[in-house]
């Protein structure tokens, strides 16, 4: 029987981490649909949910074959290595070394990318580039979406709530992008992506430690302690990194 108290981290991830990646996706196929009309968007991206889907029933059930131990120790390196990516991304943000991302931004450039594009006259062309474009951005980001929910879904019975987080986030990003017509612009991407690279980072550690047969003080609510220290050490990395920032900018 899966607690909530391990079950509720489980959804909050897949459900922040999707909802970054969705947004991302839905920025571009918006941008297909405005410029190269709505057939080729949704060609695109059923084609690349058809292609997502079939990946999944076929490399999904081989994950039984791994033994749990094995399992959790595969999975919590590729977690540990893909959350801390996204924390660092997210503290070198937030510190103004890079550049925050703009959803809008991006469907702007995207949007003139289609219009520039060669052979926007034709209309087999206009239909074969957009729904490429489609296809790709939806294949790309569902990819993370999937590698998300089998990562944090890795022990047994957490599959299914991270699936629903999932879920939840492609509902809510595709309803809100489809009544406003628009980019997810208002969506904090950064502050999305520090809370994700934080439980990823924490999930990660805990199930290396898990994997190496290591026993965690408090058992599974220890994942509450390592993502606090994490999200809590990414902001202390972000005023220090924010401070290089301010004093390398002065004369």
């Amino acid at each position: 029987m899966i607690s909530l108290a391990t079950a509720a981290p489980v959804v909050g991830a897949a459900f922040i981490a999707s909802t970054v990646e969705v947004a991302e996706a839905f920025t571009i196929v918006l941008a297909v649909s405005v410029v190269r009309g709505p057939r080729p968007a949704i060609l695109g991206t059923l084609a690349a949910l058809l292609l997502l889907t079939l990946a999944v029933l076929l490399f999904g059930p081989l994950l039984s074959a791994v033994p749990v131990r094995g399992l959790h120790l595969i999975i919590g390196v590729l977690v540990l290595v893909f959350g801390l990516g996204w924390l660092r991304k997210a503290v070198l943000r937030a510190g103004g070394a890079l550049p925050l991302h703009d959803e809008m931004q991006a469907f702007a450039k995207e949007t003139q990318a289609l219009r520039q594009a060669p052979g926007s006259g034709g209309a087999s062309t206009t239909d074969w580039l957009g729904a490429m474009t489609a296809f790709q951005a939806v294949l790309l980001e569902g990819t993370e979406v999937v590698f998300i929910v089998i990562a944090v879904g890795a022990r047994p019975g957490l599959l299914g709530p991270a699936a629903i987080g999932a879920a939840a986030a492609c509902v809510l990003v595709l309803a809100g992008g489809l009544i406003l017509r628009a980019p997810m612009s208002r969506i904090p991407e950064n502050t999305l992506k520090f809370v994700v690279g934080g439980l990823l980072t924490g999930f990660g550690v805990f199930w290396c430690c898990e994997g190496l047969g290591a026993p965690w003080p408090g058992g599974e609510l220890a994942v509450v302690g390592l993502v606090a220290f994490y999200l809590a050490a990414g902001v202390g990395m972000a005023a220090l990194v924010r401070r290089r920032q301010a004093r390398s900018a002065l004369p």
